[in-house]
């Protein structure tokens, strides 16, 4: 028992364990903050849309620390991976440089919607709607990078080729 937790513990220091070990927050604890946000909605229960907006707060911003380690861990990745590993690699960096930015826009929405909810009664609805716009928007984009990511790791899921640029390094702008 002592040795599993040490090795769990070894893997903490490993950003690429961390990153595989974070990243369905963004992904499965958006999906269900999004789930709770829009019955809340629908039953107009605000204490139900603070708890929903809440998690979409916390889950969103989880895309941070996925992405930080994402990036760490990358180098060592590519070292372990095959030519074709290597391509799905350097698009689901391509795409996560990018993706990112909508969990960070859904978590922002849902923190000034959250800060709002009790205290400006007329652009709650609205807003709620807009957060939920945003926060879809995040899933979609995020359950895509997820997608592509599946492939590094995993020769089974590759029924095609990334993309024909994805054999170079992503130029990290």
């Amino acid at each position: 028992m002592f040795s599993l937790w040490s090795e769990f513990l070894r893997g903490l220091h490993q950003p690429e364990y961390v990153h595989v070990l974070l990243n369905p927050l963004p992904i499965y604890g958006l999906a269900m903050a999004l789930l709770t946000l829009v019955l809340a909605l629908v039953f107009r229960s605000r204490g139900a849309q603070g708890i929903a907006l809440a998690l979409a707060v916390v889950t969103a911003a989880a895309a941070w620390p996925v992405a930080y380690y994402g990036s760490a861990g990358y180098d060592r990745v590519y070292s372990m991976s095959d030519a074709s590993a290597q391509q799905w690699l350097n698009w689901h960096a391509y795409l996560a440089d990018r993706i990112v930015w909508a969990h960070y826009v859904a978590a922002a929405l849902a923190a000034v919607t959250l800060a709002g909810l009790w205290r400006f009664p007329r652009w709650h609805r609205p807003a709620l709607i807009l957060t939920v716009v945003a926060t879809l928007t995040a899933v979609s984009l995020g359950g895509f990078l997820a997608f592509v990511g599946g492939k590094i790791r995993h020769a089974e899921f590759r029924h095609d080729s990334p993309p024909a640029w994805a054999h170079t390094a992503p130029d990290g702008d």
